[in-house]
């Protein structure tokens, strides 16, 4: 598709406090600034999306609006020397989808520093298999390590929120890297699907949801990466061995935390947060380099589901209840 073609898009538009989707063709006119113009090929459907496509924590201030927090596609057109017509590019973080027009499109135009290039190896729907989840859940493993989390430290790295976009990404990179993984679900039906990531230990929901009865719990867990937040993440803070650390994504279940600062001063635990939103370019790319080589593509296949565009917006309130396991991509093409 040649620039000056139009574009199609699927546009959020709000009307009396309710939010419609519809897909649209547009004239390229109505693309926002940028110096890079990219013709989409795949972006993903994320919890941040289902909350935007339901109108949910006014996230969106503007309409109508393109959502879609990430994307992969080439370059058409660029004002850039870091980018030429041809590049194949990545996209994720920079309230892209939120404040500036998204991956549900055919076309999108952005700031070249948003864009980071395609890792040798790796295709673009690979890329999205992956996406804002999969990148967060690299950086939480970064971070980790960098607060002195090894395979060989004592205990198991606790995944929460496992059948998630970032639980599985997660489950799958530190299964591969050597790590001995738990994973905690509140669904059993993902047991085998968890299992076959590499996860070597199920933790149900339930045992998560109540912290220990005093400020402590038994020593247990090496590590953690948490996108679950609220009571859970209590419950982590208070069972985590002692200088470890616990990487906190996303809070689904909400920002509040009932806890003491017991487990920071008696065990030196670290929570450690993690924002895939505004980050340097050389933690971007770090973070990608260490996804093409570490992510078993097999795995990455096995978690991956593909939907057209039109098939979005019926998957918003889906993945807000929990019923979307693993990673879904959406073809902006079909």
């Amino acid at each position: 598709m040649a620039e000056n073609d139009g574009f199609t898009a699927l546009v959020l538009d709000e009307a009396d406090g309710k939010v419609t989707a519809e897909i649209r063709h547009l004239d390229d006119d109505a693309l926002p600034d940028g110096d890079v113009t990219v013709a989409v090929a795949f972006s993903t459907l994320n919890y941040k999306d289902g909350m935007i496509l339901g109108g949910l924590g006014r996230i969106v201030r503007s309409y109508p609006h393109v959502p879609g927090i990430d994307f992969a596609g080439t370059v058409e057109a660029s004002d850039s020397g870091r980018f030429k017509p041809g590049d194949e590019v990545i996209l994720t973080g920079w309230r892209v989808g939120e404040v500036h027009w998204g991956g549900y499109a055919t076309r999108a135009r952005v700031k070249a520093d948003w864009l980071v290039p395609l890792p040798a190896g790796m295709t673009l729907k690979q890329a999205m298999a992956i996406g804002t989840a999969g990148f967060t859940a690299t950086l939480a493993l970064i971070a980790l390590e960098g607060h002195g989390l090894t395979p060989e430290s004592e205990g198991e790295v606790l995944v929460t929120g496992a059948a998630g976009g970032v639980g599985s990404i997660a489950v799958a990179l530190l299964a591969n890297l050597g790590y001995r993984v738990a994973a905690s679900t509140g669904r059993p039906e993902t047991h085998a699907y968890l299992e076959e990531l590499g996860a070597a230990v199920i933790v149900p929901r339930a045992e998560l949801e109540t912290p220990p009865k005093g400020p402590l719990g038994s020593e247990r867990w090496a590590g953690a990466i948490d996108s679950v937040g609220s009571t859970t993440l209590a419950s982590v803070l208070a069972t985590l061995r002692h200088g470890a650390s616990c990487a906190a994504v996303g809070l689904a279940a909400g920002p509040q935390l009932a806890t003491t600062v017991i487990p920071f001063l008696l065990r030196g635990v670290n929570l450690l947060g993690i924002d895939s939103n505004l980050c340097p370019l050389e933690r971007r790319l770090e973070g990608w380099r260490r996804l093409a080589d570490g992510l078993p593509k097999d795995k990455l296949e096995r978690i991956t589901h593909v939907v057209p565009l039109a098939g979005v917006a019926g998957l918003g309130g889906k993945i807000l209840q929990g019923r979307v396991r693993g990673r879904t991509v959406v073809d902006v093409r079909a």
